[in-house]
């Protein structure tokens, strides 16, 4: 997979999670415009690398700096005053946009396309009572050899949380810096806007189940505060993983929370948002609903887009046998 491979994979799945704009400064932008060049049969001079990522120097990918834990990031160290480790309730700090040459992104998410040959993965939980299963579970993921023979993930597990004998699972995508840091699912601003969806559905999240396909944060060269998404390898390792939650929890009803989510728990290839939500989803007799991810409201002021992610969750409590108020089934209505 090029460079080039990498970031139209990228832009595509911000484009699938409802994002139309993305401000680049004038050197990405010659670089896209000799990209554009070369596709139309001209000759464009050679591109500089893609800014990505700036230099940290108290972070490279494996260091104890880069793990939230290590002796290196405790609160005096001096990585510590580096690397900003805000409290989870406070606002998220904007991700770092730092510069990474074109070749060392290359490396970090470098990954044979998922094909055919590919052998199929599966975690196999043992038979005995669900406390032992999911003990082994948690004891065994991270020494399971699948994950172990990804090399771009990082190394602490993000478990879900949450009541496991919710009628209702909610899956995101993949740890992010703020979930890495406070060991648990969604922590950061979109965290909080999905507190909000689940107080408007009459909801906390001791009432579900709170999850994340990837358990463990995609890694990144010089990783401070700045992500990325999953690659396809990651996604279907990872959906094995689910698979085994799934059996676990025995949900009702499965909430998809983006494109990504919902590529893992349908397992039905790379698709946009609106294909998977083209029509009523299952996956061994659950039903599924598939919503934008809560950073998506996040962006949008839209009423009529926010109508549409709560139409979802309308249909998720009905699903899940949930009572509705009218002004439940008022919020963001159009006006009269």
């Amino acid at each position: 997979m090029t460079t080039r491979d990498l970031v139209s994979d990228y832009l595509q799945s911000l484009i699938a999670q409802g994002q139309e704009r993305l401000p680049i400064d004038e050197e990405a932008r010659q670089i896209l415009r000799s990209w554009m060049l070369a596709a139309r049969g001209k000759s464009p001079s050679a591109p500089r690398p893609l800014p990505l990522a700036a230099p940290s120097p108290a972070a490279q990918p494996n260091s104890p700096a880069a793990q939230p834990n290590s002796p290196a990031a405790q609160p005096n160290s001096p990585a510590a005053q580096q690397i900003p480790s805000p409290e989870p309730s406070q606002q998220s700090p904007a991700p770092a946009i730092s510069i990474m040459s074109a070749a060392e992104l290359e490396a970090a998410t470098k990954v044979s396309p998922v094909t055919e040959q590919d052998e199929e993965v599966f975690y196999r939980l043992p038979s005995g009572d669900n406390q032992t299963r999911w003990d082994y579970f948690e004891r065994a993921l991270p020494h399971w050899d699948p994950i172990k023979s990804l090399t771009s993930l990082r190394s602490k597990a993000i478990w879900g949380v949450g009541n496991r004998e919710a009628d209702i699972m909610f899956v995101g995508d993949a740890p992010n810096y703020q979930d890495e840091l406070a060991g648990q699912p969604f922590m950061g601003e979109a965290g909080k806007k999905l507190n909000e969806m689940l107080k408007a559905m009459g909801l906390t999240r001791d009432d579900i189940y709170l999850t994340h396909l990837l358990k463990f944060r995609p890694s990144m060269p010089r990783q401070t505060t700045n992500n990325r998404p999953p690659n396809a390898r990651e996604i279907q390792i990872s959906a094995a993983l689910l698979d085994a939650e799934i059996d676990l929890v025995r949900p009702r009803v499965i909430v998809a929370l983006g494109v990504i989510a919902a590529r893992g728990v349908l397992k039905m290839g790379a698709l946009p948002l609106a294909e998977y939500q083209s029509s009523a989803r299952k996956r061994d007799h659950i039903d599924v609903a598939i919503t934008q991810h809560p950073s998506f409201l996040l962006r949008s002021a839209s009423r009529a887009e926010r109508r549409l992610v709560w139409e979802e969750m309308l249909r998720v409590m009905e699903l899940a046998k949930m009572p509705i108020s009218e002004k439940q089934r008022g919020y963001f209505a159009p006006k009269s």
